[in-house]
């Protein structure tokens, strides 16, 4: 009974050690993808201030050889 006491008490230690890598990385994905998504908000309020508001036709896009 001793034996077996110990050999749960082993798998509990090493769940516990597991669950708190387990929690760190999740921390750090979760900051990864906080600074992923403001840098996309930032390069998208970069594209709409550098694309012109009026309408874009097709006829502009011609490559100058034409």
């Amino acid at each position: 009974m001793e034996a077996r006491i110990d050999e749960l008490e082993a798998k509990l230690v090493f769940a516990e050690d597991l669950l708190e890598e387990l929690n760190k990385t999740i921390y750090r994905q979760q900051q990864q993808i906080d600074l992923l998504q403001k840098e996309v908000r930032e390069l998208r309020k970069q594209v709409a201030a550098s694309t012109p508001n009026e309408p874009h036709s097709l006829r502009d896009e011609i490559p100058p050889h034409y």
